[in-house]
């Protein structure tokens, strides 16, 4: 009821639920924008039409795309494909301590890994490949590797530098957390190699390269567009499920994607020009 006293003139409704649609017309929202899934048309002022297939079911699709058309048909002008993301200088001189305590700082290159996942279980990329990944980039660049993790992924990033076992692949499970020492981490790093999580939009709002791993979901619905992007995928017959747990147990789509896979992306990657780089690397 407080949008009601509010007497709100547009309502954006990114998500696709019917709840949402619901709120904004409880609310007497005038004009409510949104696409119409889950049977909630009647609902909207402004009904959009999903991407659908020759047979009219929904198909995946970016949904930068889908939320860029929403803002379109909000008004504005096309937003482009361009993300922005910006640190603050405490964020900045968290970062600053991380590379100045594991000694990153005398490295030419700095490698960020992210084995979180917060969806599910099924989106984990093993342990032991990511810390045979870190050892390999390590002993073929020179370069300095940083594991990141969230609160609860503190055990795994533990794991993985100890699995490691040579002083180059450090880690951020003893230290301060943040969403913001994340974010800056990643906008300093010469590459991130992550699963398909919320890490890999930062680097490409900040111009990283960025090697993804992908098991379960569909590429299709999160492409970025970032031209330093590589998606790996090892196809399955039972995926991409979108499932949080494998929902056979073997995890097949995951455990397939070899290390050395990943690695040979890296490599690739790594040899690639990255634009703005310097200038970048130590704005505040």
């Amino acid at each position: 009821w407080k949008l009601t006293r509010r007497k709100i003139d547009l309502a954006v409704l990114f998500p696709n639920s019917f709840r949402s649609a619901l709120i904004a017309w409880l609310g007497r929202c005038q004009r409510r924008i949104g696409y119409a899934r889950q049977g909630r048309s009647w609902l909207l002022s402004d009904a959009l039409s999903p991407v659908l297939d020759r047979d009219g079911r929904i198909t995946p699709s970016p949904i930068l795309d889908a939320y860029n058309q929403l803002a379109i048909r909000a008004g504005t002008p096309p937003p482009g494909h361009q993300m922005e993301l910006f640190t603050t200088p405490r964020d900045e001189s968290a970062a600053d301590a991380i590379w100045e305590r594991t000694r990153l700082c005398n490295y030419p290159e700095v490698v960020c890994l992210n084995p979180g996942a917060a969806f599910g279980a099924a989106k984990f990329w093993p342990a032991e490949y990511f810390a045979r990944l870190a050892r390999e980039l390590a002993q073929k660049r020179g370069c300095g590797i940083l594991v990141l993790c969230g609160p609860t992924e503190r055990p795994i990033c533990r794991q993985i530098v100890q699995q490691a076992g040579i002083p180059q692949v450090v880690g951020l499970h003893d230290a301060e957390l943040s969403l913001g020492l994340t974010k800056a981490c990643i906008r300093r790093a010469d590459l991130l190699v992550t699963t398909d999580s919320g890490p890999r939009h930062f680097a490409a709002a900040f111009g990283r390269r960025v090697v993804t791993l992908f098991g379960p979901t569909h590429i299709a619905w999160t492409e970025t567009y970032h031209p330093l992007a590589v998606h790996l995928h090892k196809p399955v017959e039972c995926g991409p499920c979108q499932q949080r747990v494998c929902p056979l147990g073997h995890h097949r789509c995951m455990r397939e994607l070899m290390p050395e896979t990943v690695l040979n992306a890296a490599l690739r990657l790594l040899a690639w020009p990255a634009p703005g780089w310097k200038e970048q690397r130590h704005t505040a």
